[in-house]
Protein backbone atom coordinates (compact mmCIF):
# COMPACT_ATOMS: atom_id res chain seq x y z
CA UNK A 1 0.00 0.00 0.00
CA UNK A 2 1.31 3.28 -1.09
CA UNK A 3 2.24 5.80 1.59
CA UNK A 4 -0.73 7.86 3.00
CA UNK A 5 0.13 11.56 4.56
CA UNK A 6 -2.47 14.16 5.76
CA UNK A 7 -1.84 17.84 5.84
CA UNK A 8 -3.32 19.87 9.00
CA UNK A 9 -3.20 23.65 8.91
CA UNK A 10 -3.83 25.49 12.12
CA UNK A 11 -4.00 29.25 13.09
CA UNK A 12 -3.72 31.73 15.76
CA UNK A 13 -3.84 35.37 16.10
CA UNK A 14 -0.79 37.00 16.77
CA UNK A 15 0.12 39.78 19.64
CA UNK A 16 2.85 42.58 17.86
CA UNK A 17 4.11 46.04 18.42
CA UNK A 18 4.24 48.86 15.35
CA UNK A 19 7.53 47.93 14.14
CA UNK A 20 6.53 44.15 13.89
CA UNK A 21 3.55 44.99 12.05
CA UNK A 22 5.39 47.45 9.49
CA UNK A 23 8.09 44.94 8.49
CA UNK A 24 5.16 42.24 7.70
CA UNK A 25 3.16 44.75 5.47
CA UNK A 26 6.24 45.72 3.92
CA UNK A 27 7.21 41.93 3.23
CA UNK A 28 3.46 40.99 2.25
CA UNK A 29 3.74 44.46 0.16
CA UNK A 30 6.51 43.06 -1.46
CA UNK A 31 6.33 39.24 -2.02
CA UNK A 32 2.38 39.88 -3.50
CA UNK A 33 4.47 42.51 -6.00
CA UNK A 34 6.67 40.02 -6.86
CA UNK A 35 3.77 37.36 -7.74
CA UNK A 36 2.03 39.88 -9.76
CA UNK A 37 5.64 40.54 -12.01
CA UNK A 38 6.29 37.28 -12.05
CA UNK A 39 2.00 36.30 -13.21
CA UNK A 40 2.91 38.45 -15.64
CA UNK A 41 6.21 37.23 -17.31
CA UNK A 42 4.35 33.99 -17.24
CA UNK A 43 1.78 35.26 -19.31
CA UNK A 44 4.17 37.03 -21.43
CA UNK A 45 5.19 33.02 -22.29
CA UNK A 46 8.70 33.27 -19.78
CA UNK A 47 9.68 29.92 -17.88
CA UNK A 48 10.08 30.61 -14.07
CA UNK A 49 12.97 28.96 -14.52
CA UNK A 50 14.67 31.63 -16.57
CA UNK A 51 12.94 34.40 -14.17
CA UNK A 52 14.50 33.47 -11.11
CA UNK A 53 18.20 34.89 -11.56
CA UNK A 54 16.84 38.17 -12.43
CA UNK A 55 13.98 38.03 -9.90
CA UNK A 56 16.05 37.53 -7.06
CA UNK A 57 18.40 40.59 -8.00
CA UNK A 58 15.86 42.63 -8.73
CA UNK A 59 13.75 42.74 -5.90
CA UNK A 60 16.45 41.73 -3.30
CA UNK A 61 14.60 38.17 -2.25
CA UNK A 62 15.97 35.03 -1.32
CA UNK A 63 15.19 31.79 -3.68
CA UNK A 64 13.29 30.36 -1.25
CA UNK A 65 11.00 33.87 -1.51
CA UNK A 66 11.15 33.24 -5.20
CA UNK A 67 9.97 29.50 -4.85
CA UNK A 68 7.21 30.47 -2.48
CA UNK A 69 5.63 33.17 -4.76
CA UNK A 70 6.38 30.62 -7.41
CA UNK A 71 4.45 27.80 -5.76
CA UNK A 72 1.50 30.21 -5.38
CA UNK A 73 1.26 31.97 -8.81
CA UNK A 74 1.12 28.03 -9.96
CA UNK A 75 -1.96 27.28 -8.03
CA UNK A 76 -3.62 29.48 -8.46
CA UNK A 77 -3.41 29.36 -11.91
CA UNK A 78 -4.39 25.80 -11.89
CA UNK A 79 -7.31 26.87 -9.89
CA UNK A 80 -8.75 29.12 -12.54
CA UNK A 81 -7.79 26.57 -15.21
CA UNK A 82 -10.00 24.13 -13.01
CA UNK A 83 -12.96 26.53 -12.82
CA UNK A 84 -13.09 27.64 -16.31
CA UNK A 85 -13.05 24.13 -17.61
CA UNK A 86 -16.26 23.55 -14.68
CA UNK A 87 -17.75 27.03 -15.77
CA UNK A 88 -17.50 25.71 -19.81
CA UNK A 89 -19.65 22.71 -18.53
CA UNK A 90 -21.69 24.69 -16.28
CA UNK A 91 -22.21 27.48 -19.43
CA UNK A 92 -22.75 23.95 -22.13
CA UNK A 93 -25.54 23.05 -19.82
CA UNK A 94 -27.49 26.09 -19.63
CA UNK A 95 -27.33 27.25 -22.95
CA UNK A 96 -28.33 23.98 -24.16
CA UNK A 97 -31.66 23.56 -21.74
CA UNK A 98 -32.57 28.12 -22.28
CA UNK A 99 -32.38 27.34 -26.20
CA UNK A 100 -34.49 24.26 -25.94
CA UNK A 101 -37.13 26.51 -24.16
CA UNK A 102 -36.86 29.63 -26.59
CA UNK A 103 -37.06 27.08 -29.31
CA UNK A 104 -40.22 25.21 -27.78
CA UNK A 105 -42.16 28.28 -28.06
CA UNK A 106 -43.27 27.80 -24.07
CA UNK A 107 -42.97 31.60 -23.56
CA UNK A 108 -46.00 33.29 -24.48
CA UNK A 109 -44.68 36.51 -22.99
CA UNK A 110 -42.78 38.89 -25.53
CA UNK A 111 -41.57 40.25 -22.48
CA UNK A 112 -40.02 37.25 -20.85
CA UNK A 113 -38.49 35.84 -23.97
CA UNK A 114 -36.81 38.83 -25.36
CA UNK A 115 -34.83 38.52 -22.09
CA UNK A 116 -34.42 35.27 -22.06
CA UNK A 117 -32.78 35.59 -25.71
CA UNK A 118 -30.78 38.26 -24.51
CA UNK A 119 -29.68 36.58 -21.76
CA UNK A 120 -28.71 33.36 -24.22
CA UNK A 121 -26.83 35.55 -26.40
CA UNK A 122 -25.06 36.92 -23.14
CA UNK A 123 -24.47 33.16 -21.95
CA UNK A 124 -22.98 32.09 -25.80
CA UNK A 125 -20.68 34.91 -25.47
CA UNK A 126 -19.11 34.14 -22.41
CA UNK A 127 -18.71 30.86 -23.31
CA UNK A 128 -17.11 31.47 -26.86
CA UNK A 129 -14.94 33.88 -24.14
CA UNK A 130 -13.59 30.66 -21.67
CA UNK A 131 -13.61 28.45 -24.69
CA UNK A 132 -11.05 30.81 -26.31
CA UNK A 133 -8.93 31.00 -23.12
CA UNK A 134 -8.51 27.10 -22.45
CA UNK A 135 -7.49 27.28 -25.99
CA UNK A 136 -4.68 29.41 -26.02
CA UNK A 137 -3.73 28.39 -22.13
CA UNK A 138 -4.70 32.07 -21.33
CA UNK A 139 -5.32 32.34 -17.65
CA UNK A 140 -7.05 35.79 -16.18
CA UNK A 141 -6.08 36.71 -12.66
CA UNK A 142 -7.72 39.47 -10.62
CA UNK A 143 -5.22 40.63 -7.54
CA UNK A 144 -7.46 41.64 -5.21
CA UNK A 145 -10.87 40.79 -6.25
CA UNK A 146 -12.83 41.75 -9.19
CA UNK A 147 -16.35 43.09 -7.10
CA UNK A 148 -13.44 45.83 -5.29
CA UNK A 149 -12.40 46.16 -8.33
CA UNK A 150 -15.53 47.07 -10.03
CA UNK A 151 -16.11 49.21 -6.71
CA UNK A 152 -14.45 52.27 -8.04
CA UNK A 153 -17.31 53.14 -10.50
CA UNK A 154 -19.95 52.99 -7.83
CA UNK A 155 -19.38 55.65 -6.45
CA UNK A 156 -19.74 54.56 -2.96
CA UNK A 157 -16.47 55.52 -1.86
CA UNK A 158 -13.63 58.25 -3.22
CA UNK A 159 -10.88 57.21 -5.49
CA UNK A 160 -8.53 58.14 -2.89
CA UNK A 161 -10.18 55.87 -0.32
CA UNK A 162 -11.16 53.27 -3.08
CA UNK A 163 -7.26 52.88 -4.17
CA UNK A 164 -6.33 53.12 -0.49
CA UNK A 165 -8.86 49.71 0.28
CA UNK A 166 -7.45 48.05 -3.19
CA UNK A 167 -3.62 48.56 -2.14
CA UNK A 168 -4.48 47.10 1.07
CA UNK A 169 -6.53 43.75 -0.22
CA UNK A 170 -3.57 43.40 -3.07
CA UNK A 171 -1.25 43.27 -0.38
CA UNK A 172 -2.76 41.57 2.97
CA UNK A 173 -1.20 38.70 2.76
CA UNK A 174 2.43 35.97 2.22
CA UNK A 175 3.38 32.64 1.92
CA UNK A 176 6.62 31.43 3.11
CA UNK A 177 7.52 27.61 1.69
CA UNK A 178 8.61 24.93 3.93
CA UNK A 179 11.23 21.66 3.30
CA UNK A 180 11.55 19.00 5.00
CA UNK A 181 15.31 18.91 4.33
CA UNK A 182 15.48 22.67 6.07
CA UNK A 183 16.25 23.74 9.82
CA UNK A 184 12.40 23.62 11.34
CA UNK A 185 11.15 22.38 8.52
CA UNK A 186 11.38 26.54 6.77
CA UNK A 187 14.62 28.50 6.44
CA UNK A 188 12.20 31.68 5.94
CA UNK A 189 10.57 31.33 8.90
CA UNK A 190 12.51 29.21 11.79
CA UNK A 191 10.18 28.30 14.94
CA UNK A 192 11.81 27.62 18.06
CA UNK A 193 10.41 25.69 21.49
CA UNK A 194 10.68 28.21 24.13
CA UNK A 195 11.11 26.98 27.87
CA UNK A 196 6.99 27.55 28.34
CA UNK A 197 6.33 25.29 25.35
CA UNK A 198 5.42 28.55 23.31
CA UNK A 199 6.54 29.12 19.90
CA UNK A 200 9.14 31.91 18.72
CA UNK A 201 9.22 32.79 15.13
CA UNK A 202 12.46 34.26 13.51
CA UNK A 203 11.18 35.86 10.06
CA UNK A 204 13.79 35.75 7.36
CA UNK A 205 12.76 39.32 5.84
CA UNK A 206 13.42 40.17 2.38
CA UNK A 207 16.62 42.77 1.71
CA UNK A 208 14.27 44.74 -0.24
CA UNK A 209 12.06 46.21 2.67
CA UNK A 210 14.82 47.96 4.92
CA UNK A 211 13.50 46.39 8.09
CA UNK A 212 16.57 44.58 9.16
CA UNK A 213 17.32 41.02 8.39
CA UNK A 214 15.22 38.73 10.63
CA UNK A 215 11.85 39.28 12.78
CA UNK A 216 11.28 37.64 16.02
CA UNK A 217 8.17 37.33 17.10
CA UNK A 218 7.45 35.74 20.20
CA UNK A 219 4.83 34.31 22.84
CA UNK A 220 2.89 32.19 20.21
CA UNK A 221 0.83 29.76 21.19
CA UNK A 222 -1.90 27.53 19.09
CA UNK A 223 -5.43 26.86 20.65
CA UNK A 224 -5.55 23.73 18.50
CA UNK A 225 -2.82 21.73 16.70
CA UNK A 226 -0.02 23.29 19.09
CA UNK A 227 0.91 19.57 20.27
CA UNK A 228 0.72 18.74 16.44
CA UNK A 229 3.69 21.29 15.42
CA UNK A 230 5.65 20.72 18.49
CA UNK A 231 5.98 17.32 17.22
CA UNK A 232 6.73 18.41 13.75
CA UNK A 233 9.33 20.30 15.32
CA UNK A 234 10.83 18.01 17.25
CA UNK A 235 11.17 15.57 14.43
CA UNK A 236 13.00 17.76 12.49
CA UNK A 237 15.49 18.38 15.45
CA UNK A 238 15.90 14.62 15.78
CA UNK A 239 16.66 14.91 12.07
CA UNK A 240 19.58 17.34 12.24
CA UNK A 241 21.12 15.10 14.97
CA UNK A 242 21.09 12.48 12.61
CA UNK A 243 22.39 13.88 10.01
CA UNK A 244 25.50 15.18 12.35
CA UNK A 245 26.08 11.72 13.64
CA UNK A 246 25.94 10.67 9.83
CA UNK A 247 23.37 8.01 10.49
CA UNK A 248 21.72 6.87 6.86
CA UNK A 249 17.91 6.92 9.25
CA UNK A 250 17.90 10.78 9.42
CA UNK A 251 16.19 10.94 5.74
CA UNK A 252 13.41 9.28 7.02
CA UNK A 253 12.64 12.13 9.45
CA UNK A 254 11.93 15.23 9.18
CA UNK A 255 8.35 17.32 8.32
CA UNK A 256 7.87 20.43 5.80
CA UNK A 257 6.55 23.44 7.75
CA UNK A 258 4.64 26.33 5.55
CA UNK A 259 3.28 29.59 6.92
CA UNK A 260 1.21 31.97 5.84
CA UNK A 261 0.95 35.38 7.51
CA UNK A 262 -2.77 37.19 6.79
CA UNK A 263 -3.79 40.37 7.80
CA UNK A 264 -7.47 41.81 8.71
CA UNK A 265 -9.62 44.01 10.25
CA UNK A 266 -8.29 43.12 13.54
CA UNK A 267 -4.62 42.52 12.86
CA UNK A 268 -2.29 39.52 11.75
CA UNK A 269 -2.79 35.85 11.81
CA UNK A 270 -0.39 32.73 10.89
CA UNK A 271 -1.11 29.70 9.89
CA UNK A 272 0.89 26.90 9.98
CA UNK A 273 0.50 23.63 7.88
CA UNK A 274 2.62 20.25 8.35
CA UNK A 275 2.25 17.34 6.72
CA UNK A 276 1.95 13.86 8.99
CA UNK A 277 3.40 10.68 8.76
CA UNK A 278 1.23 7.61 8.07
CA UNK A 279 0.18 6.31 11.34
CA UNK A 280 0.23 2.80 12.72
CA UNK A 281 -2.90 2.02 11.73
CA UNK A 282 -5.38 0.07 14.50
CA UNK A 283 -7.99 -1.21 12.25
CA UNK A 284 -7.75 -4.85 10.92
CA UNK A 285 -9.35 -5.47 7.47
CA UNK A 286 -9.67 -8.96 8.18
CA UNK A 287 -12.54 -8.58 11.26
CA UNK A 288 -15.09 -7.00 8.79
CA UNK A 289 -15.80 -2.78 7.42
CA UNK A 290 -18.11 -0.36 8.65
CA UNK A 291 -19.83 1.60 5.79
CA UNK A 292 -21.40 4.75 5.56
CA UNK A 293 -24.02 6.17 3.43
CA UNK A 294 -23.75 9.93 3.83
CA UNK A 295 -27.36 11.29 3.51
CA UNK A 296 -28.64 14.98 3.42
CA UNK A 297 -29.92 14.71 6.64
CA UNK A 298 -28.36 11.75 8.30
CA UNK A 299 -24.92 8.99 8.14
CA UNK A 300 -26.61 5.65 8.01
CA UNK A 301 -23.62 3.41 9.91
CA UNK A 302 -23.61 -0.55 9.67
CA UNK A 303 -21.20 -2.73 10.64
CA UNK A 304 -20.56 -5.88 9.11
CA UNK A 305 -18.34 -9.13 10.13
CA UNK A 306 -15.69 -10.11 7.89
CA UNK A 307 -18.52 -12.08 5.90
CA UNK A 308 -20.42 -9.29 5.38
CA UNK A 309 -22.97 -9.91 8.02
CA UNK A 310 -24.37 -6.75 9.47
CA UNK A 311 -24.02 -6.87 13.19
CA UNK A 312 -24.95 -3.38 14.13
CA UNK A 313 -26.40 -0.23 12.98
CA UNK A 314 -26.61 2.94 13.90
CA UNK A 315 -28.55 6.22 12.13
CA UNK A 316 -26.32 9.85 13.51
CA UNK A 317 -28.38 12.72 12.57
CA UNK A 318 -26.77 15.36 10.72
CA UNK A 319 -29.58 17.69 9.68
CA UNK A 320 -27.98 20.90 7.74
CA UNK A 321 -30.63 22.61 6.69
CA UNK A 322 -31.33 26.46 7.59
CA UNK A 323 -27.65 26.27 9.69
CA UNK A 324 -25.15 28.43 10.20
CA UNK A 325 -21.79 27.84 8.24
CA UNK A 326 -20.31 27.66 12.32
CA UNK A 327 -23.22 25.50 13.19
CA UNK A 328 -23.14 23.21 10.71
CA UNK A 329 -19.38 22.89 11.27
CA UNK A 330 -20.04 21.62 14.81
CA UNK A 331 -23.41 19.00 13.75
CA UNK A 332 -20.82 17.40 10.82
CA UNK A 333 -17.83 17.77 13.58
CA UNK A 334 -20.17 15.27 16.25
CA UNK A 335 -21.55 13.06 13.89
CA UNK A 336 -17.93 12.49 12.01
CA UNK A 337 -16.70 12.05 15.42
CA UNK A 338 -19.36 9.17 16.35
CA UNK A 339 -18.89 7.25 13.19
CA UNK A 340 -15.66 7.13 13.67
CA UNK A 341 -15.41 6.26 17.03
CA UNK A 342 -17.64 3.12 16.06
CA UNK A 343 -14.23 1.81 13.48
CA UNK A 344 -12.08 2.87 16.52
CA UNK A 345 -13.79 0.58 19.14
CA UNK A 346 -14.20 -2.44 16.53
CA UNK A 347 -10.86 -2.11 14.97
CA UNK A 348 -12.69 -1.89 11.50
CA UNK A 349 -11.87 0.12 8.50
CA UNK A 350 -14.26 2.40 7.55
CA UNK A 351 -16.11 2.68 3.53
CA UNK A 352 -17.64 5.72 2.05
CA UNK A 353 -18.95 6.13 -1.30
CA UNK A 354 -17.03 8.23 -4.10
CA UNK A 355 -19.74 11.16 -4.92
CA UNK A 356 -19.34 14.11 -6.92
CA UNK A 357 -22.61 16.62 -7.15
CA UNK A 358 -20.68 19.20 -8.95
CA UNK A 359 -23.01 18.37 -12.10
CA UNK A 360 -26.25 18.35 -9.94
CA UNK A 361 -25.81 21.11 -8.45
CA UNK A 362 -24.83 23.30 -11.44
CA UNK A 363 -28.19 22.21 -12.61
CA UNK A 364 -30.59 23.30 -9.67
CA UNK A 365 -32.04 25.86 -12.08
CA UNK A 366 -33.74 23.02 -13.32
CA UNK A 367 -35.00 21.51 -10.33
CA UNK A 368 -37.86 22.10 -7.89
CA UNK A 369 -37.24 24.31 -5.16
CA UNK A 370 -37.28 21.17 -1.94
CA UNK A 371 -34.64 19.23 -4.35
CA UNK A 372 -32.07 22.51 -4.51
CA UNK A 373 -32.56 23.44 -0.78
CA UNK A 374 -31.81 19.86 -0.15
CA UNK A 375 -28.48 19.41 -2.05
CA UNK A 376 -27.28 23.09 -1.54
CA UNK A 377 -27.23 22.23 2.12
CA UNK A 378 -25.96 19.03 1.76
CA UNK A 379 -22.35 19.44 2.38
CA UNK A 380 -20.84 16.24 1.16
CA UNK A 381 -17.20 17.48 0.50
CA UNK A 382 -17.11 18.74 4.26
CA UNK A 383 -18.13 15.63 5.65
CA UNK A 384 -16.06 13.61 3.64
CA UNK A 385 -12.80 16.06 5.20
CA UNK A 386 -14.00 15.88 8.53
CA UNK A 387 -14.20 12.04 8.65
CA UNK A 388 -10.81 11.69 6.88
CA UNK A 389 -9.17 14.00 9.47
CA UNK A 390 -10.37 12.52 12.11
CA UNK A 391 -10.09 8.88 11.61
CA UNK A 392 -6.31 9.65 10.15
CA UNK A 393 -5.83 11.22 13.79
CA UNK A 394 -7.21 8.05 15.31
CA UNK A 395 -5.39 5.70 12.78
CA UNK A 396 -8.63 4.15 11.42
CA UNK A 397 -7.92 3.33 8.05
CA UNK A 398 -10.72 5.45 5.45
CA UNK A 399 -11.65 3.91 1.99
CA UNK A 400 -14.24 4.46 -1.17
CA UNK A 401 -15.76 2.96 -3.67
CA UNK A 402 -17.48 3.44 -6.51
CA UNK A 403 -21.07 4.50 -5.93
CA UNK A 404 -23.00 2.95 -8.66
CA UNK A 405 -25.90 1.21 -7.75
CA UNK A 406 -25.46 0.66 -4.06
CA UNK A 407 -28.78 2.04 -3.23
CA UNK A 408 -30.37 -0.25 -5.63
CA UNK A 409 -29.03 -3.72 -4.60
CA UNK A 410 -29.31 -2.64 -1.25
CA UNK A 411 -32.94 -1.75 -1.26
CA UNK A 412 -33.50 -5.10 -3.34
CA UNK A 413 -31.09 -7.45 -1.74
CA UNK A 414 -30.52 -6.54 1.79
CA UNK A 415 -33.43 -4.03 3.41
CA UNK A 416 -36.37 -7.06 3.84
CA UNK A 417 -33.33 -9.63 4.44
CA UNK A 418 -32.17 -7.94 7.32
CA UNK A 419 -35.17 -5.28 8.52
CA UNK A 420 -32.93 -2.62 7.24
CA UNK A 421 -34.07 0.40 5.69
CA UNK A 422 -33.02 1.52 2.82
CA UNK A 423 -30.02 3.90 3.37
CA UNK A 424 -28.88 1.27 6.44
CA UNK A 425 -29.21 -1.42 3.51
CA UNK A 426 -27.27 1.17 1.19
CA UNK A 427 -24.39 1.24 3.85
CA UNK A 428 -24.12 -2.59 4.06
CA UNK A 429 -23.80 -2.68 0.35
CA UNK A 430 -21.13 -0.21 0.36
CA UNK A 431 -19.04 -1.88 3.04
CA UNK A 432 -19.80 -5.16 1.33
CA UNK A 433 -18.05 -4.03 -1.76
CA UNK A 434 -15.38 -2.98 -0.26
CA UNK A 435 -15.03 -6.91 0.81
CA UNK A 436 -15.47 -7.40 -2.51
CA UNK A 437 -18.49 -9.65 -2.02
CA UNK A 438 -21.47 -10.62 -4.36
CA UNK A 439 -23.89 -8.37 -5.11
CA UNK A 440 -26.44 -10.83 -7.61
CA UNK A 441 -29.86 -10.00 -7.19
CA UNK A 442 -32.41 -12.19 -6.28
CA UNK A 443 -34.98 -13.31 -8.90
CA UNK A 444 -37.73 -11.75 -7.07
CA UNK A 445 -38.22 -10.06 -3.61
CA UNK A 446 -40.42 -7.84 -1.28
CA UNK A 447 -38.91 -4.03 -1.51
CA UNK A 448 -39.91 -1.16 0.82
CA UNK A 449 -41.33 2.00 -0.98
CA UNK A 450 -40.09 3.95 1.70
CA UNK A 451 -43.53 4.27 3.20
CA UNK A 452 -43.43 2.12 5.62
CA UNK A 453 -44.62 -0.62 3.59
CA UNK A 454 -43.54 -2.87 0.86
CA UNK A 455 -43.87 -3.80 -2.85
CA UNK A 456 -43.54 -6.98 -4.70
CA UNK A 457 -40.51 -6.67 -7.28
CA UNK A 458 -39.44 -9.19 -10.00
CA UNK A 459 -35.93 -8.50 -11.61
CA UNK A 460 -35.96 -8.76 -15.11
CA UNK A 461 -34.31 -11.07 -17.30
CA UNK A 462 -30.31 -10.86 -17.53
CA UNK A 463 -28.48 -10.73 -20.71
CA UNK A 464 -25.37 -12.62 -19.92
CA UNK A 465 -23.16 -11.00 -22.34
CA UNK A 466 -23.80 -7.20 -21.62
CA UNK A 467 -22.14 -5.40 -18.91
CA UNK A 468 -23.52 -5.68 -15.51
CA UNK A 469 -24.39 -2.14 -15.08
CA UNK A 470 -26.59 -2.32 -17.68
CA UNK A 471 -28.82 -5.09 -16.00
CA UNK A 472 -28.50 -2.86 -12.97
CA UNK A 473 -30.01 -0.12 -15.19
CA UNK A 474 -33.10 -2.05 -16.15
CA UNK A 475 -33.99 -3.16 -12.79
CA UNK A 476 -33.70 0.44 -11.61
CA UNK A 477 -36.22 2.09 -14.16
CA UNK A 478 -38.61 -0.98 -13.74
CA UNK A 479 -38.13 -0.56 -9.91
CA UNK A 480 -38.90 3.25 -10.58
CA UNK A 481 -42.10 2.48 -12.56
CA UNK A 482 -43.18 0.52 -10.04
CA UNK A 483 -42.99 2.42 -7.21
CA UNK A 484 -44.40 5.17 -8.71
CA UNK A 485 -47.29 3.22 -9.83
CA UNK A 486 -47.72 2.11 -6.17
CA UNK A 487 -47.49 5.26 -5.44
CA UNK A 488 -50.27 6.19 -7.55
CA UNK A 489 -52.88 3.92 -6.94
CA UNK A 490 -52.43 5.10 -2.73
CA UNK A 491 -53.13 7.96 -3.78
CA UNK A 492 -56.06 7.40 -5.72
CA UNK A 493 -57.91 5.17 -3.25
CA UNK A 494 -61.25 7.18 -2.17
CA UNK A 495 -61.33 8.13 1.40
CA UNK A 496 -64.76 10.54 0.88
CA UNK A 497 -67.26 9.61 3.45
CA UNK A 498 -70.82 7.92 1.98
CA UNK A 499 -73.14 10.68 0.78
CA UNK A 500 -76.06 11.85 2.53
CA UNK A 501 -78.98 10.36 1.39
CA UNK A 502 -77.11 6.68 1.96
CA UNK A 503 -76.69 7.86 5.88
CA UNK A 504 -80.65 8.67 6.24
CA UNK A 505 -81.66 5.38 5.55
CA UNK A 506 -80.21 3.72 8.33
CA UNK A 507 -80.54 6.77 10.87
CA UNK A 508 -83.28 4.87 12.51
CA UNK A 509 -81.05 1.74 12.85
CA UNK A 510 -78.06 3.02 15.70
CA UNK A 511 -78.14 1.74 18.90
CA UNK A 512 -78.15 -2.24 19.35
CA UNK A 513 -77.82 -3.32 15.73
CA UNK A 514 -74.92 -5.74 15.49
CA UNK A 515 -72.27 -4.75 13.57
CA UNK A 516 -72.00 -7.73 11.23
CA UNK A 517 -76.26 -7.98 10.10
CA UNK A 518 -77.03 -8.35 6.70
CA UNK A 519 -78.39 -5.23 4.77
CA UNK A 520 -81.69 -7.99 3.85
CA UNK A 521 -82.09 -8.16 7.92
CA UNK A 522 -81.76 -4.37 8.40
CA UNK A 523 -84.53 -3.46 5.39
CA UNK A 524 -86.91 -5.95 6.45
Amino acid sequence: MSKETLTLTYQTRLSIDAEANRALKASATLLSMVERHLFAEVMKGAATASLKKSFLKRFDITARHFNACRVQIEGKMASRKQLDALRVESLKTTTEKLGKRLSSKKLRNKTKAWNQKRRLNRLRGKLARLEEDIKTEHVRLCFGSVKLFRSQFTGELSHAEWKQKWEDSRSQEFFLLGSKDETAGNQSCTAVIAPDHSLTLRLRLPGGINQGKYLEIKEIRFAYGHEVIVAALQENLLRKELSKAKDPSFKDHGQAITYRFFHDKKGWRVFVSTTLPEPHWITNPQLGRVGIDINADHLAVVETDRFGNPIYRESIPCMLYGKTQKESEAIIGDACAKAVEIANRTKKPLVVEKLDFSRKKRDLKESSAAYCRMLSSFAYSKIIQTLRSRAYRLAVMLHSVNPAFTSLIGRIKFAARYGLTTHMAAALCIARRHLGLSESLPAASSVPDDRGGHIAFSVPARNQEKHEWQFLQKVKKKLQATLAECFRAKNCRSSDPPNEGFCDVFSNLAGETPARESLATLLG
